[in-house]
Parts: C-alpha cells; structure tokens; sequence
C-alpha cells in the first residue's frame, strides 16, 4: 500500500511539473529581466523544499536525542540528503540567475554566504556519519551537529531583512507585487517539488532502515 501512494505522489508531481513548464513557458517575459526572470519558478520551490528539510531534520535528531529511537536517526539523515540535493539545485539555478541579470556567477554577500554555509554545514553532517561506526554514537553525533547545523537556517531566510545584501528583497513578504497567474504557477511548482522531496525522503528512509537491520545482522554473525 505505501507503495502504490508513493506511486501515486511521484507520479502526481511529475504531472504537475510537466504541465506547469510548459504553461510558466508560456507566460510573457518580465519587463526588466526578460526570461531569466522565470528561473524564480524553480528557484523559490527548491529552497522552500530545503528549508522544509531543515526543519524535519531538526525535529527528528532531536526525537532521537529524547527517545534513542533510531527510525528518528533514519528519517534525519534522509530529509538531510534530500533537502541537501535541493539545497544544491537552489545554489545552481540562483548562481545561473546572478550570472544574467549581475554579471556574475557568484557574490560574497550575506544571502549567499549564508546559504553556501548552510550546504557545507549539512555536507559536513554526512560526511560525519561516515566517519563513526558505532551505530548510537554516530547517531547521539549526527543528531547534535544537526541541531547546531540548523543555526545557520534562520540566519539564511532573514539575511535579506537584517543585512544589506545584493539578492533582491523577497516578493511575498515585503511589499513587493508578484502577478496573480504568476504566483499561481509558482504554488503549482512548489506543490509539486514538495511532493517529489516527499517521495525522495520515503524511499531514501526505508533504505536507510533496511542498511541498519542489514548491519545489526551483520555484527550478529560476527559476534558468533
């Protein structure tokens, strides 16, 4: 059964994806950027689906600090992996976008710094992973660094409001004007990236869980 809804959920996003590329193609250019402008149709999407991973990934390493429950560890480590390949998608399409409109790829500002931070940071937790063995020890590690990890998120969403920065200043929370289509086609977008991480964070935790039942019966056999 969790099968054929993830079947469904994955199917429904890449549906939605593929009607709405075609539609946001469609759509006239913006006045100023012209159709680089059209790259925020992704952009947004996949750092809302970064920061929503974040969050999950801080809820659930510290659901394994409290209980030592280990499907916490396994679902923090999937929504690490899955918000860190969106996290990268969102570093990419924003660097093709500086390149357009700034003529640049890259600048040290604090949005960008910040982000690129927030991407080593969560690097830095699986890299950590693969350096403990011990099964409760490296989760009781993870879980601390991905706490400590998660400092950097608010400092990503809000550097816009507390520094001056060259990223432009967010549409929907202040003050700017975003057309009714447009934003229809950008919630439409972000439906389905949030679907497809859903989908992406479900099969990448049951392989997590089915690594760790492979390994304690591994250790069994040893032990004997």
């Amino acid at each position: 059964m969790r099968e054929k809804i993830l079947y469904v959920l994955g199917i429904a996003a890449l549906a939605i994806l593929a009607w709405n590329i075609n539609t946001i193609a469609r759509l006239p250019e913006e006045t100023q950027q012209g159709v680089t402008f059209k790259i925020i149709f992704f952009h947004v999407p996949m750092w809302a689906v970064a920061i929503t991973a974040a969050c999950a990934a801080l809820l659930a390493s510290v659901g394994f600090l409290v209980t030592k429950n280990f499907r916490f560890d396994a679902a923090a480590v999937a929504v690490t992996e899955v918000g860190l390949a969106f996290t990268t998608v969102g570093l990419v399409t924003g660097s093709i976008w500086g390149r357009e409109i700034w003529g640049i790829w890259w600048t040290w500002d604090a949005r960008l710094t910040s982000a690129l931070v927030c991407w080593l940071l969560y690097a830095g937790y699986l890299m950590l992973r693969k350096a403990i063995e011990e099964p409760t020890q490296r989760a009781t590690f993870a879980a601390v660094f991905s706490i400590f990890a998660f400092l950097d998120v608010p400092i990503v969403v809000f550097s816009i409001k507390w520094w001056r920065t060259q990223h432009p200043q967010p549409v929907f929370w202040a003050g700017g004007s975003f057309p009714p289509d447009w934003t229809m086609h950008l919630m439409w977008n972000m439906a389905a990236m949030l679907l497809l991480g859903v989908v992406m964070v479900a099969v990448r935790w049951r392989q997590e869980e089915a690594q760790r039942e492979i390994d304690s019966l591994r250790r069994m056999a040893h032990a004997l």
